[in-house]
């Protein structure tokens, strides 16, 4: 749908593709991208909170013997709300908008670039690039998504899971993180954001489009509806949720762990050390806590980005002839 196209009523949204398509240059890619993405994280910023409590919730203890404060995502909420107010639901806000506008900036940038190389043409091609984009994507995003955790996991003493680092703000945490380890500090963790978000770029881009067609043959929604999309992004979400949870649990332990004056962590030496201490510690599905947070926050959120960035995108394309 062409922006601005006649139409009796509300006219269907354009089925939105996948990942960017032609006709828009990379660089406004970026923009939209970023912009969309920042859009979609004020909306879902809240289950963000949730699952960063609860993947730190009992951190390398056995599984009963830890107290929990927070048990679900619903009442997950219902605790942060408890501790720090409604304005909990919204912690670390700042630095996730600053996150999504690097990370889906560069990732919608580096994946436009692909396809007017060609690249996604081959067999496979949109897979890889997806991933790679994601890799990009996560390494320059990883700053802020450091700092969004550290903010996200403070809260009280009573409520308190995980490493608290008590930063004041977002502009205090990068300031306190850069004084005391420098540059490199600003990135530590990063070797779990990668292989975290390769890993959910990729399984969603093999699966999004084909779950959006399963749930259109069975005739539940309207084919091109928004609420295909949606459905389609929710099932889509059970396989991107099941692939990247472990990742996600890592990346948020390799980001919130304390360290000594060198920059080392503390609890964890790097990527591996982090798998096999939780695994030998809190067992397999310990890596896989926040699963629920994960999974209800992935669709909304695949799905709220590709309908900002696709309503964005109409904005800025010529109409057609």
């Amino acid at each position: 749908m062409a922006a601005g196209s006649p139409a009796p009523g509300p006219a269907a949204p354009q089925d939105p593709p996948s990942a960017p398509g032609a006709g828009v240059p990379p660089a406004t890619d970026l923009v939209l991208g970023a912009t969309a993405g920042c859009l979609a994280c004020f909306l879902t910023n809240p289950l963000e909170v949730v699952k960063t409590r609860l993947q730190l919730q009992g951190e390398l203890q056995r599984p009963g013997t830890y107290a929990r404060p927070y048990r679900g995502v619903l009442r997950a909420v219902g605790a942060v709300c408890r501790a720090d107010g409604l304005a909990g639901l919204q912690k670390g806000l700042a630095a996730g908008l600053l996150y999504q506008a690097l990370m889906n900036g560069f990732r919608f940038y580096c994946y436009s670039l692909a396809e007017d190389a060609g690249w996604t043409g081959y067999t496979g091609g949109t897979v890889a690039a997806g991933a790679v984009a994601g890799a990009v994507g996560a390494f320059v995003g990883s700053p802020a998504y450091l700092v969004k955790t550290h903010l996200q996991a403070q809260t009280v003493s009573a409520m308190a899971v995980g490493h608290q680092h008590n930063h004041e703000n977002i502009t205090g945490a990068f300031r306190s993180i850069y004084r005391q380890h420098g540059v490199a500090g600003l990135w530590r963790g990063v070797t779990g954001a990668i292989p975290r978000v390769t890993v959910g770029s990729a399984v969603q881009l093999a699966t999004f489009a084909s779950a959006k067609d399963w749930v259109c043959e069975r005739q539940w929604f309207g084919k091109g509806s928004w609420a295909a999309v949606l459905a389609g992004g929710m099932v889509s979400s059970v396989a991107v949720a099941v692939a990247m949870t472990p990742f996600d649990v890592i990346s948020t332990r390799l980001y919130n762990q304390p360290v000594d004056a060198d920059g080392t962590g503390k609890l964890y030496r790097g990527f591996l050390d982090c798998i096999l201490q939780i695994s030998s510690k809190e067992g397999l599905l310990g890596l896989y806590k926040g699963i629920g947070a994960v999974y209800f926050r992935l669709g909304p959120h695949t799905v709220l980005s590709l309908f900002f960035w696709d309503k964005l995108r109409n904005m800025v394309q010529p109409p057609g002839p």
